[in-house]
């Protein structure tokens, strides 16, 4: 599969993909982790479900049951530089990460083919601990297109576009425990607090 690297050639994957390696350095990694550790992390709840990966969601969470998003826990003050780095990234503004989710994935854990929630807009995702597969696929006639990223420990992906809109994602078993902060910023009706729509997935 191929590799985005550096990103100089828009058609190399899924368009609005960009890929930062090395985005923190070892110190503040180690940090984080500490921090996630000391969270109290849940197994996912997908409805009456229960995922493998354990969770921990800040700022609002989807609940599976009701379909729509509720208010969580207020985001810890030890992300607030994180955030602003990850803002800088891809110079949105100031405040626009307004939803954080934390994932432990043990060894042999993934997660299945989807999209992130419509109600959220760009994806940024910081990799802790251990690399991992992130794969992309989209239809194309009765075939997948599909593409894959090494996702390297202290590095940072952003999804927004066709990547976020189109494309689903996944990430097979890892053989490593590795660690995810996503970050997302929120659909601009919804940040607006226009109401809803129920049972969209």
């Amino acid at each position: 599969m191929a590799q985005l690297a550096l990103f100089t050639d828009p058609n190399a994957g899924p368009e609005g993909l960009r890929y930062q390696p090395e985005f923190v350095d070892e110190t503040t990694e180690a940090e984080l982790i500490a921090h996630l550790k000391e969270l109290p992390l849940q197994p996912f709840q997908f409805g009456a479900y229960e995922g493998k990966r354990r969770v921990a969601s800040f700022g609002f969470r989807y609940d599976y049951t009701v379909k729509r998003l509720q208010e969580a826990d207020p985001i810890p003050a030890w992300l607030a530089s994180m955030i602003k780095s990850v803002e800088m990234f891809d110079n949105v503004p100031a405040g626009c990460v307004r939803q954080v989710l934390c994932t432990e994935y043990d060894v042999g854990v993934g997660i299945g083919w989807h999209r992130d929630k419509p109600h959220f807009d760009q994806i940024f995702g910081l990799s802790l601990g251990a690399s991992c597969k992130f794969r992309f696929r989209r239809p194309a006639g009765d075939k997948w297109q599909r593409f894959t990223l090494t996702a390297e420990p202290r590095s940072l992906y952003m999804m927004s576009g066709e990547s976020r809109q189109i494309w689903e994602h996944s990430i097979p078993a890892v053989d490593q425990r590795r660690y995810s902060i996503t970050f997302r910023t929120m659909r601009a009706d919804v940040a607006a607090g226009r109401p809803q729509r129920r049972g969209t997935i």
